[in-house]
């Protein structure tokens, strides 16, 4: 039994979008910019998946950037709000210490170029403080960012209230959607931001797609320049098949977006339950009733992690250490230290994020194997400490 637990860093495409995608390959052959009817037809599946996203996110097909993933989306926001508004003086940015990589590396990397950058620290439980962001914003913010629900330990965050504190400033709001969208209710204007960043691949689409949902208003300087696809907001020929995918993995979101929390939640308590129950010296991390619903992340005292996720592995269960972008580091979670996590407890921490096809056996036995693989490692820990 092959049991795949690692849907945070990527999801198995959904039946109906890979047959969407492979139909599109096939039928639709022109380019969405051309005017005549291959031209059109392929601009008319482009439309569709649009308005899908739309709908999706709450929002109107004409605020939806389509990208080539999340990355790009985070990038498209951050930079490009940062550019437009440079000229008036604006050139704060505010994080979260819990943010993707892609966030914190891209603010890092406008900071170098003469911008200023603050980090804003978190709650032990992996909740950020609406009130600490309110310190760090001032008026010369531009753009706030913090994420609607965190990639490792999965906590939701208040980003309402948060955007409403970035406003009260004159900062507009962008958030990191890319682990919400498909698992929560993801409506961007009940929100407050003003952008938001998703990508096909983490709701059963495809690999090398994504979207920036920005409010209409919003100035924002194009990061891919040349031709006028986008609205002119992302030059380059669009990736027809793949948005058309897109489209069809955000209307089967939408559609089960409620039957997949009741599911997701009850498998994901099922499994910490278990795991609580039969391996000592375990915790959850994070907040257990502010998270989405598919994700746990849990740390077993005096147990490498590397090791564990090799041995669960060998066992046919995929899970992983936190962030697929942040592999192979040796360094501790950055989001388990931003929550005053020792190094010792984030370097025996598991991220277990689970997926519409997991069912309840898939669950029980990982339950049933953990316990002596965890109790193989700490006796292997204790003979090489009493060496």
């Amino acid at each position: 039994m092959r049991i795949y637990l690692d849907h945070n860093a990527t999801t198995p495409p959904a039946d109906p979008v890979v047959e969407a995608v492979t139909r599109a390959m096939h039928d639709l052959v022109g380019n969405g910019s051309s005017v005549h009817s291959f031209g059109q037809q392929a601009k008319g599946a482009i439309d569709g998946a649009r308005g899908a996203v739309a709908a999706l996110l709450g929002g109107e097909p004409a605020e939806v950037v389509f990208t080539a993933g999340g990355t790009e989306s985070i990038n498209l926001a951050i930079r490009g709000v940062a550019e437009a508004l440079e000229p008036t003086g604006r050139r704060g940015i505010v994080v979260s210490g819990i943010e993707h990589e892609a966030v914190l590396q891209t603010s890092r990397a406008l900071a170098r170029r003469g911008g200023t950058l603050t980090v804003v620290p978190v709650e032990s439980n992996g909740v950020v403080s609406a009130e600490a962001v309110r310190e760090a914003v001032s008026d010369a913010t531009a753009l706030v960012s913090v994420m609607h629900a965190n990639n490792e330990v999965g906590t939701v965050q208040p980003v309402a209230s948060i955007a409403a504190i970035a406003h009260e400033r004159g900062a507009l709001m962008h958030t990191d959607a890319v682990q919400s969208a498909g698992k929560i209710p993801l409506a961007a204007r009940a929100l407050g931001v003003d952008l938001l960043s998703i990508s096909a691949h983490k709701f059963y689409g495809p690999k090398g797609t994504g979207a920036l949902w920005v409010r209409r208003g919003v100035r924002l300087t194009p990061q891919m320049t040349g031709g006028r696809q986008e609205r002119s907001r992302r030059a380059g020929t669009e990736n027809v098949p793949a948005l058309v995918g897109m489209g069809v993995a955000a209307r089967l979101a939408l559609a089960g977006l409620d039957e997949y929390q009741s599911r997701m939640g009850a498998l994901r308590d099922r499994l910490d339950a278990g795991v609580l129950r039969s391996v000592p010296h375990t915790a959850v991390n994070g907040a257990p009733g502010e998270r989405v619903p598919n994700t746990t992340n849990i740390s077993f005292e005096r147990v490498e992690a590397e090791s564990l996720l090799i041995a669960l592995d060998l066992e046919g269960i995929a899970v992983s250490t936190g962030s697929a972008c942040s592999s192979g580091t040796l360094e501790p979670s950055h989001v388990l230290k931003a929550m005053g996590l020792g190094s010792a407890r984030a370097q025996s921490s598991l991220r277990f994020s689970l997926g519409a096809a997991n069912t309840e056996t898939e669950i029980d036995r990982v339950v049933t194997v953990l316990p002596a693989l965890v109790q193989k490692l700490r006796a292997l820990t204790r003979t090489a400490v009493g060496a």
